[in-house]
């Protein structure tokens, strides 16, 4: 199961930073852009980690895309811009997301107490 949310985790990451035209939406309050990039690099953290990829491997690769989508976007999607700040709230979104992964698994192993 966390597989397949991991999988669908990175669709919906990748289309969202790597589409040609930014997503519409109707939800329209200061910094909802922020949140959208925070949400979509923390699900994959967390998700890849509960699927059980390796944390050395997954968290400099999804931190490395956080810079690199802004790139992307900038020079090479004419309909986006690329903005450093969305590169801080990604980064962000992967912290929240690994320290709940990493906390999840943590708890998984602990033995009851019981």
């Amino acid at each position: 199961m966390w597989r397949v949310a991991f999988v669908v985790a990175c669709g919906i990451h990748l289309y969202g930073v790597y589409s040609p035209h930014q997503a519409a939406s109707s939800v329209d309050f200061p910094y909802s852009d922020k949140l959208a990039h925070l949400f979509l690099f923390g699900s994959v953290a967390y998700f890849g980690l509960r699927a059980g990829v390796p944390a050395r491997y997954l968290l400099p690769v999804v931190a490395a895309n956080a810079v690199i989508s802004e790139i992307v976007q900038y020079y090479w999607l004419p309909f986006r811009s690329g903005d450093p700040f969305d590169s801080v709230a990604d980064l962000c979104g992967l912290a929240v997301g690994a320290w709940l992964g990493f906390r999840a698994i943590r708890t998984q192993k602990l033995p009851s107490t019981t």
